[in-house]
């Protein structure tokens, strides 16, 4: 009846799993009593958790990455206090099991539910404004990816306290992924919780690309587009093209595993390099995935704190798109030391050297925009010169480890975790942070504390220097990658220092926390009701702050490249229609919420093959589907009345 679920399956006997498991149930309960208590459930439920406005799905999209990002936080929390307590004849807290469960869930959780979740939500609040659009090209859809999301969310967290989750690193490599190796569950929980959550993230690149492209404002030309628009475009190109090869290469596996099939399999007709070719083949132009949107809101930042034009604008188009080519031809560089051959590693480290030229290019840009500004140094400024230092320290020593000769010394060390946090954590996290400072008055109409934005901001900076620097040494030291207990008593005051950084970096997360209740008790005090808090150059600033759900009362027509810049010179701003029209916008559903729902059954039948339930789980979508596309009650009217009340409200407040 339930599979291969018994009692068995729950470690009630570690009090750590137990301990960490309960603390999130708590949390949970507690959210429920204080939602119950404030009679919150039905205004969430109509509100939010059945919206199709991109904002709203944005700012959940954010909340949710946030709350993970608390969660993989936790596990480089244990993972640091066990390296610093495991020399010598101390083994540390951790069992090697339970370690590699950790690092595995961490990479997992950082990557798909974190730093990706965080960008998306910046694009989907961002990106139609910026293009003047009143939503997304198929807002039921938006709706679904992030339920979509926040399944492959659940599974991974109940992969805690229900079974167990991978012991394979983030990359799942055969044959240790495979059943021989790998019998429990844990794989099965990494395969069906981004499966899941990769058919949302591919829906979410369809429909972008579909957005971009289709719903611009009138006489907004590609050239015209904002640079944040043009990353988030090629963001949604790599999506399109990359996760359909993660989407195959999970099912294959899924199919070793299941079936008894041996695609990864070397001695039975498979080959287990085949599976990394694959992941790689998705596993970069992800890289760039998570990065590609962080330069867009780095030049953002950087045009708008300076008061120029962002230098270059060509240019940087142009660097984005090389990128977009090149992420395709540099996966093999992942791994050089797997017997490819000198012709083909000769090929794949020039590719990697080449893609870092683009890159050169974008830095330059900002650095060109910044000579001569008047740069104000805003919290978002402060993380774009943080990304500056730390990714080009990132880049210099990813082009060290694209010579094979240096990567077969150090592919397996710490140098490579270093590298690897440089740029994604320099780079994306980064971004994300100075996007989410940057773009919170859009979203809420009021700026967040900038006095504690900047105490986070130097915890973080120092914090995540103190962490990562002495792995650089450790690697050159001899140290490898996924040790939980060492030996060598040089590396330990090393390994001391990276755990001070992390808990230095501990203060800054807290800070930030302090700096959101702290801005939202405050927001009297800072509100912004003029629509243009940073005086930015896009259409998203002729909005108000928060926008109404049309986004735009006339869908402005676009004459230049800075089109609020040309608005506020040629007295457009405040110019008002004499008359307004009732505007046609799509229904909240909570269809979404019930696709995501039996997509939840459907992934926790199959991992413990409770088969009844995989396929109630999966008829429960096909039918949902069904009633939701034969409904006639989809889209409601805006009436004109309502837009001119809104908009004169909104006058009377610019006036005052």
């Amino acid at each position: 009846m339930l599979g291969k679920l018994t009692l068995s399956q729950i470690p009630y006997t570690n009090p750590i799993i137990m301990g960490a498991f309960g603390f999130m149930i708590l949390a949970v309960v507690a959210l429920f009593a204080l939602i119950t208590f404030l009679h919150k459930w039905k205004w969430l439920w109509y509100e939010w958790l059945t919206s199709v406005d991109h904002k709203k799905i944005g700012v959940m999209y954010i909340i949710v990455a946030l709350v993970m990002g608390l969660r993989g936080f936790a596990d480089v929390v244990m993972m640091r206090s066990q390296l610093a307590l495991s020399f010598g004849s101390s083994q540390g807290y951790l069992p090697p099991e339970h370690y590699d469960q950790v690092f595995s869930a961490h990479g997992v959780i950082m990557i798909f539910f974190m730093a990706m979740p965080f960008l998306i939500g910046l694009i989907n609040i961002a990106v139609p404004l910026q293009i003047g659009a009143r939503d997304v090209a198929f807002p039921f859809m938006n709706s679904v990816s992030f339920w979509l999301f926040v399944v492959g969310v659940i599974l991974v967290n109940l992969s805690l306290a229900i079974g167990e989750f991978a012991q394979t690193g983030w990359v799942a490599y055969p044959p240790l992924s495979e059943l021989n190796y790998s019998p429990g569950v844990g794989v099965d929980y990494y395969i069906w919780s981004l499966e899941i959550a990769g058919v949302g993230t591919l829906l979410t690149g369809i429909n972008f690309f579909v957005t971009i492209i289709r719903m611009r404002a009138p006489g907004m030309k590609l050239m015209q587009m904002p640079v944040f628009t043009w990353a988030a475009l090629c963001t949604m190109v790599l999506i399109i093209a990359a996760f359909p090869i993660l989407t195959v290469v999970l099912a294959l596996l899924s199919l070793d595993r299941y079936l008894g099939m041996h695609f990864f399999t070397n001695t039975l007709g498979g080959n287990a390099m085949m599976y990394v070719n694959l992941f790689w083949a998705w596993g970069h132009p992800e890289v760039y995935i998570l990065v590609l949107p962080a330069f867009g809101i780095f030049s953002e930042v950087i045009a708008t704190f300076t008061g120029k034009r962002l230098f270059g604008y060509t240019s940087m188009i142009y660097a984005t798109v090389v990128i977009t080519v090149l992420s395709f031809l540099v996966w093999l560089h992942h791994f050089f030391t797997m017997g490819s051959g000198a012709d083909v590693n000769a090929f794949f480290s020039l590719t990697t050297m080449v893609i870092a030229i683009p890159t050169g290019v974008k830095i330059f840009n900002w650095l060109f925009t910044i000579y001569r500004g008047r740069l104000r140094f805003t919290t978002p400024v402060l993380w774009t010169l943080a990304f500056m230092v730390t990714f080009t320290i990132g880049g210099m020593s990813g082009v060290m480890l694209s010579l094979p000769g240096a990567d077969y010394v150090l592919h397996n060390s710490q140098f490579l975790i270093a590298h690897f946090h440089n740029t994604i954590i320099g780079g994306t996290v980064f971004g994300a942070f100075a996007g989410f400072a940057y773009w919170f008055p859009k979203a809420y109409g009021f700026k967040l504390n900038e006095k504690l934005g900047k105490r986070a901001f130097w915890c973080w900076f120092v914090g995540f220097y103190l962490t990562f620097v002495p792995l650089y040494i450790l690697g050159f030291m001899g140290m490898t990658r996924r040790v939980n207990h060492y030996d060598n008593p040089t590396w330990h005051p090393l390994l001391i220092v990276a755990a001070a950084g992390v808990f230095l970096t501990l203060i800054g997360i807290l800070l930030q926390v302090t700096q959101v209740v702290v801005s939202f008790l405050q927001r009297k005090q800072n509100l912004d009701l003029t629509g243009d808090p940073w005086d930015g150059r896009t259409l998203e600033w002729s909005t108000s702050s928060p926008p109404p759900s049309y986004n735009f009362a006339t869908i402005p027509v676009v004459t230049g490249r800075d089109a609020f810049w040309e608005m506020k010179h040629n007295g457009a701003v405040n110019h008002r229609p004499t008359e307004y029209r009732s505007i046609h916008m799509p229904k909240n559903t909570g269809a979404g919420v019930f696709i995501g729902l039996f997509n939840l059954a459907l992934g926790f039948a199959l991992i413990w093959h409770i088969w009844w339930l995989a396929i109630l789980g999966l008829l429960g979508i096909v039918v949902t589907l069904i009633l939701r596309t034969s409904s006639d009650n989809i889209h409601y009217y805006v009436p004109a009345e309502d837009v001119a009340r809104i908009e004169n409200e909104r006058a009377e407040r610019l006036a005052r």
